[in-house]
């Protein structure tokens, strides 16, 4: 255990003395505990503590198998503990899909697992050394998470740096963005392991923490630019649940509901009026008598946005569209970045054959991908927007366009799918990393919740309760200037990941 703090490898130690069966129930449960850092309960102390309990295990052994299956366990309770939801839109068709959820919860927390895995192997492949495992673990787990944002079409959901959400850590996030985020969270659970007293680990920890807050609370104290003209927005959350929403009979009461909230009076009335995914219940375009009820009963002056599905030929897109004075889409946004298994599924033709659909698929098919690199909607005086549909916005090296630098971002989404608890919630949490990433202030309208706005700084500046029908009148935040992260991405966090692994290779060939 050389370099190690002997009082920190007795934990270690007793776990390894247990049977295979209670070893394994302690490694799931600790995954678990570091689970508790994300949404909606934010326990950032529980992750840290999990965490460097679970490196002091980590830094006991030496054969990267055992490494390999303990880490597994340990990162299949952390993928539990924050994807239970994962079972809910299964049970939206409970007497179809019900079935499903317990082996898409099972499937789904194993295979992320795997990544944790193949990076906490490859640590005690790499390290020879007690220290040098725990820092190979740090390196290659950011590395694998960063991995797990683009394999496999991508799903970063709960990456261990989210869990400072509601904290001044979270502006970090401007200048090395969520990855980065990852690294600095790893880094302060394994710095008081890596010297032999732990007292003096833990000092630097602390240190690190503390200039990690205070840099969070200057970034945050500094003034917000103004706006040379007010943007004032209506947002729309009819609260449709999910197992009534298509429901023919529930339909034209979900519609006249969205029609009554839009055409309220205001104080000062809206420049834009927005509503959520999929709001409307027909094809795009081919009900023009019912769009134009929805124009006719804005306020005047107002304009709309809305989710919808459309159609060309026999292909099928989720669309956020924005509709003329005759009630006509004028711009349109096709989702590009598409749910596997949920909108379209590989195969869907053949496996439609027996029964097996995408959750929200019009066929076996599915729904298709629009173009990604045609994303930004100009809505003049109320700028250029960067719309992002569903699950669009937990994709952060996806905000970029090619064009000019939106104004601002809009998400719409139909979280019913999800839920009542940690879905919805760590959805949205994660769609306010991308605005303090990009210094964007962003608009988020969601079918049941939650339905916000929230600053460049990624604070909520307005928001509805979650779970009931209403409006929000609100007004946009101005844009700061361009974060560094924004003009950057990810690539300085890889390039420094890179290095510090091929320094860690040097190091075991040298030994």
């Amino acid at each position: 255990m050389s370099g190690i703090s002997p009082r920190a490898m007795k934990w270690a130690e007793w776990v390894q003395a247990r049977s295979a069966g209670t070893r394994a129930l302690l490694l799931v449960l600790l995954g678990a505990l570091g689970g508790l850092g994300q949404a909606p309960l934010g326990w950032y102390g529980a992750t840290l503590v999990a965490l460097f309990l679970w490196f002091s295990i980590l830094a006991g052994i030496s054969r990267p198998g055992v490494a390999l299956g303990q880490g597994w366990l340990f990162g299949t309770g952390y993928f539990l503990a924050t994807l239970f939801w994962i079972v809910e839109p299964f049970m939206v068709e409970a007497d179809k899909t019900g079935w499903m959820a317990p082996f898409a919860l099972v499937f789904m927390a194993g295979g992320l697992a795997l990544f944790w895995a193949a990076a906490f192997g490859g640590a005690a492949w790499i390290g020879r050394t007690p220290r040098m495992r725990i820092i190979g673990s740090v390196i290659l787990l950011s590395l694998y998470e960063m991995a797990r944002s683009y394999v496999l079409t991508g799903f970063p959901w709960a990456l261990p740096g989210y869990v400072w959400f509601d904290t001044p850590l979270s502006q970090a996030a401007a200048i090395v963005g969520p990855h980065g985020l990852v690294a600095l969270t790893l880094m302060l659970a394994a710095l008081p392991l890596v010297f032999r007293r732990l007292r003096f680990g833990a000092t630097l920890a602390l240190v690190l923490f503390a200039a990690l807050w205070q840099g969070g609370m200057l970034r945050l104290s500094a003034p917000l630019p103004g706006r040379a003209a007010p943007v004032n927005l209506r947002l729309i959350q009819p609260n449709a649940a999910q197992a009534e929403k298509w429901d023919p009979r529930m339909i034209p009461a979900f519609f006249q509901r969205q029609l009554a909230l839009s055409s309220a009076p205001a104080k000062t009335p809206p420049d834009l009026v927005i509503w959520p995914e999929t709001a409307i219940p027909y094809w795009l375009d081919e009900a023009p008598a019912k769009q134009r009820q929805i124009t006719a009963a804005l306020p005047a002056g107002s304009r709309v946005i809305l989710g919808a599905r459309r159609t060309e030929g026999r292909r099928f897109f989720n669309t956020l569209a924005v509709l003329g004075a005759d009630g006509r889409a004028v711009q349109t946004y096709d989702k590009a970045h598409l749910v596997p298994f949920g909108e379209y599924i590989p195969f869907g033709s053949f496996l439609a054959r027996f029964g097996i659909y995408g959750l929200a698929a019009e066929d076996g098919g599915g729904f298709t991908s629009g173009d990604r690199h045609q994303a930004l909607l100009d809505l003049g005086t109320l700028g250029k927007v960067r719309p992002l549909i569903c699950y669009e916005a937990i994709f952060p090296q996806e905000i970029w366009t090619n064009g000019p630098r939106p104004d601002w971002m809009l998400q719409i989404t139909n979280d019913g799918w999800f839920g009542t608890l940690a879905g919805p919630q760590q959805h949205f949490q994660q769609a306010r990393f991308r605005a303090i990433e990009q210094g964007l202030p962003l608009v988020r309208v969601a079918n049941t919740g939650v339905t916000a706005v929230v600053d460049p700084m990624g604070r909520i500046t307005a928001r509805l309760p979650f779970g009931v029908a209403g409006k929000l009148d609100t007004t946009l935040p101005a844009r700061v200037s361009p974060t560094l992260y924004s003009r950057t991405g990810d690539l300085p966090v890889f390039l420094l990941l890179l290095a510090g692994l091929a320094a860690l290779l040097l190091c075991r060939g040298r030994n």
